[in-house]
């Protein structure tokens, strides 16, 4: 079928690239900006025992260099809060505490020094602790980010809406923003999560709709690396591309630094940041003339760790390879036996199979910032 040229899909396609992000007040977060104009910040969660200052700070820290930009730590007890001050002294991000159920741990985090508390208000007690929470964040000028989940949606929401769907998150979360608003408190972020993408985009559509509170998005419990990282990509870059998020993290069951780099692929892959590297490489199909995938694999693992947002192409196919290759920060087309190695657009030199990997490697590292 060939569409009019006034019809609705040819409109849409000719809309707008990216949405504008969706204007939101700024807080911060320590000295990290979230909303306004800020950049999207990127931000994990430890997975050790927050009791272990040595680990923790250990982890964070490997966070750090990842580009992690908050870090978040579980305090499930007394014992917890009370390191809290040794391990924000010992990193050099803002540190968010976790809380739930008791609100004595949200005023010994604070008392410690946080930069930002997540937690639930409908979790933590009556309106009188509550208030206790909100009245010392805000002589400290300590954020709430205020978390709901569909795991812990309050019952009379999911008997309300017969279960966890998008509507009874977004009443869950201004229930609790309306009360923390009552109590004076407006240094606010909101985030509602569901391990379904689809729920998760429609939820936070449609509280955007009704504040201009900055939004931490996020597909929570997303699973495995894999599987997960395709459902926090998926969810993640559909609220992005609508200009929706102010903070996100991307949950894995794996090394948060994993979330970090997934993180910022998500967003580079969107325009909206650039930090890494971006590896382009063939699928491989049968007219690859060389056995690319280690190759792939063995620069991938040499840049991991790398700040610089520079492009690498990995080409083993006639047909896309040379300009794939051109129009990358550095590449290599290979054929049998031999590659040409491009830098910026133009051809180097030709060079063997054997030594495509080190020569690559080594026109990338003439790009970096020197440290």
């Amino acid at each position: 079928m060939i569409f009019s040229p006034n019809s609705r899909w040819e409109r849409n396609l000719l809309s707008p690239d990216i949405q504008p992000r969706r204007p939101t007040r700024q807080i911060f977060i320590g000295s990290v900006p979230v909303g306004g104009e800020a950049p999207i910040v990127v931000q994990s969660m430890t997975q050790t025992d927050t009791r272990n200052v040595a680990a923790t700070v250990s982890q964070i820290r490997r966070l750090e260099k990842a580009g992690c930009e908050l870090a978040r730590v579980a305090v499930p007890d007394r014992e917890a809060a009370g390191k809290l001050g040794e391990i924000k002294k010992r990193i050099g991000i803002p540190l968010i505490a976790d809380i739930h159920f008791d609100y004595r741990l949200a005023l010994e985090s604070l008392d410690r020094g946080v930069d930002g508390l997540r937690l639930n208000p409908g979790n933590i007690g009556s309106r009188d602790r509550v208030a206790k929470v909100v009245r010392l964040a805000g002589e400290k000028k300590v954020p709430i980010r205020v978390g709901v989940n569909s795991g812990s949606l309050e019952k009379k929401l999911l008997q309300k809406y017969g279960g966890p769907t998008p509507e009874a998150l977004v009443e869950s979360a201004l229930g609790h923003v309306h009360l923390l608003e009552d109590l004076g408190f407006n240094q606010i972020k909101i985030s509602l999560k569901a391990s379904d993408p689809r729920g998760t985009i429609l939820a936070y559509r449609k509280i955007s709709q009704l504040t201009d509170y900055p939004l931490h998005i996020g597909v929570t419990e997303a699973g495995p690396p894999f599987s997960g990282g395709i459902k926090s990509a998926v969810g993640l870059g559909v609220l992005l591309y609508h200009g929706i998020g102010d903070t996100l993290r991307v949950s894995l069951t794996a090394d948060p630094v994993l979330e970090v780099r997934a993180a910022y692929q998500i967003l580079r892959s969107l325009g909206l940041r650039r930090r890494g590297v971006e590896i382009i490489s063939c699928p491989v199909c049968g007219r690859c003339e060389i056995n690319l995938t280690p190759v792939v694999q063995k620069v991938e693992a040499r840049v991991a760790n790398w700040a610089e947002p520079l492009q690498i192409a990995i080409m083993g196919c006639p047909v896309n390879g040379p300009g794939e290759a051109r129009e990358a920060d550095v590449g290599i087309a290979a054929g049998k036996g031999v590659a040409l190695l491009f830098r910026k657009g133009k051809v180097l030199r030709k060079v063997k199979e054997a030594e495509m990997v080190g020569a690559l490697l080594e026109e990338a590292e003439s790009l970096r910032s020197p440290t």
